[in-house]
């Protein structure tokens, strides 16, 4: 497990930069923390990364946004409102986590017996002024993921 200090909303873009430079298709990455955290910023961060140049939305109503960026598909998850799991069934969450498509989630918590387990899983809570981000790979292509991107968090 790995914890950083982000000290503003920018820095926490920059992460997300960072983070998509050395994501590869098919990873599930879980972001927890309460309202207002930054989960959505580093989100924003993430696709800004991969080359998205339109607005980055949290898909609290709708449950899912979809991006397709560079012929990559990417699937931004939020289930704050999820009245039920069986929800996430009625829109297909099985096609969304087809191991090539990559998928961020929002309070992943809410269905985690639906979504399974995370390749990396990104816990975001209030310190001071800031953020404090626990970054912690579940799986080996988590594991590497986290490996790629230590460097980077040390620029």
């Amino acid at each position: 497990m790995s914890s950083l200090y982000l000290g503003s909303a920018a820095d926490m873009e920059t992460l997300g930069r960072r983070l998509a430079a050395v994501s590869r298709p098919g990873l599930r990455i879980h972001l927890q923390g309460e309202l207002g955290a930054g989960k959505t910023t580093l989100v924003r961060g993430f696709l800004r990364g991969l080359g998205h140049t339109g607005r980055v939305k949290s898909p609290t109503y709708t449950l899912v946004e979809p991006y397709l960026v560079d012929n990559k598909r990417i699937y931004h998850f939020d289930l704050y409102r999820l009245a039920d799991p069986e929800e996430l069934e009625a829109i297909g969450v099985r096609d969304y986590l087809d191991g090539v498509s990559l998928c961020l989630i929002e309070w992943p918590e809410r269905a985690a017996a639906l979504l399974g387990g995370p390749d990396l899983l990104l816990a975001i809570s209030l310190e001071g002024e800031g953020r404090r981000l626990r970054l912690s790979a579940a799986t080996a292509r988590g594991r590497a993921l986290l490996a790629a991107l230590t460097p980077q968090l040390q620029e």
